[in-house]
């Protein structure tokens, strides 16, 4: 049994607090930390953070005090979790990293670093090793390992069978982004009640170049040769609450000829980390709908714990070759939980 002490920055904020709420009764991992700002600090968590889950704030964490994002605080801590900001994340967990604490990010400010991999489990595993590339501790115990974008983490995940089987030449994606996107208080309720607003800031440029890390290929000295294709993204936000909607279409290099050819990438990739028993990993990483009608936020997001993806009318494409939707939860599979699973993975992996 791993027994690993952890702590979260930005435990105050959205992204923070499902670490919180995910994190409870976990088998291997125990907060014992909690980073915030100046504001919060010196306060039990209970009274410094504005509670946004639908459950009772944990116990275990109620009386905690929260300190500020420093090294002195996180002394003892086998490694934290960041929900920071991206305004201030990147000197903050460079200076943990510097100190010998690793950082699993969900902050954006490391993702195209090109000795920091950029991390989904069932995709791209491998890119674990970059680690042993970093420079922050001459001993290698402190470093970086980051999760993709919440559009990203569905859109790599759908395309991974896609881009194995055929190979892929160019994508367009519309991502119709749920409110939780924008964290709390996030958008204004007159902005978003019965309507959609068409633009979401620095949203499209991470769809554009986080995808081609993630499929890339590991060579030599650990460093990726982005995956050869482009992606022009819209990136849209909608009157939901929890869940990305993505619609995609892809040109492929090598056109399947029928569309049982294209079920059938699905349904014959394997999952490369099966292998291991990772309390957060789901089942089944992937799941293909056949009815027309789904998948739906409100009905499907939640699956295996908000950690499956699901991808449905799947279809030849009369313009490009094939087209689909795809869906994940955008504050488990797409943040905190995807984050939790990195976690699992590098420690059964013996990084942690």
């Amino acid at each position: 049994m791993k027994n690993l002490k952890i702590g979260i920055l930005g435990a105050t904020g959205a992204v923070g607090q499902k670490f919180i709420r995910l994190l409870e009764g976990h088998p291997w991992f125990t907060i014992k930390g909690l980073g915030a700002s100046e504001r919060s600090a010196g306060k039990p968590y209970h009274k410094a953070a504005h509670w946004i889950e639908d459950i009772e704030l944990p116990e275990s964490v109620s009386k905690i005090e929260v300190t500020q994002c420093d090294p002195e605080h996180f002394k003892g801590i086998d490694f934290v979790f960041s929900g920071l900001d991206s305004s201030v994340a990147t000197e903050i967990e460079r200076s943990l990293a510097e100190a010998g604490i690793p950082i699993i990010s969900n902050a954006k400010n490391y993702r195209m670093d090109e000795s920091v991999p950029l991390l989904i489990p069932e995709i791209n595993p491998d890119h674990i090793s970059m680690i042993e590339s970093q420079s922050f501790t001459e001993d290698g115990n402190g470093w970086i390992v980051t999760n993709p974008n919440c559009v990203c983490v569905p859109l790599a995940m759908s395309l991974r069978p896609f881009y194995d089987f055929f190979g892929i030449e160019s994508v367009i994606v519309t991502s119709m982004q749920a409110v939780s996107g924008a964290g709390y208080p996030g958008v204004s309720s007159l902005d978003i009640m019965g309507n959609v607003v068409p633009h979401i800031g620095g949203e499209e440029d991470k769809i554009h170049t986080e995808p081609l890390k993630i499929l890339g290929a590991l060579g030599d000295a650990n460093k990726i040769t982005l995956a050869d294709f482009k992606v022009q993204a819209t990136a849209v936000r909608v009157p939901t609450i929890e869940g990305h909607l993505l619609s995609v279409s892809v040109k492929l290099r090598n056109e399947p000829d029928h569309i049982d050819d294209i079920h059938r990438a699905i349904k014959e990739w394997v999952n490369p980390i099966s292998e291991y028993d990772l309390p957060s990993a789901p089942s089944k990483p992937i799941h293909l709908y056949k009815q027309p009608c789904f998948p739906q936020p409100r009905l499907h997001a939640g699956r295996e714990g908000g950690m499956q993806l699901g991808i449905g009318r799947l279809r030849k494409d009369s313009i490009m070759d094939i087209s689909y939707l795809a869906l994940a939860h955008n504050t488990i599979r797409g943040a905190a939980g995807g984050a939790i699973l990195n976690a699992e993975l590098l420690a059964e992996k013996g990084y942690l």
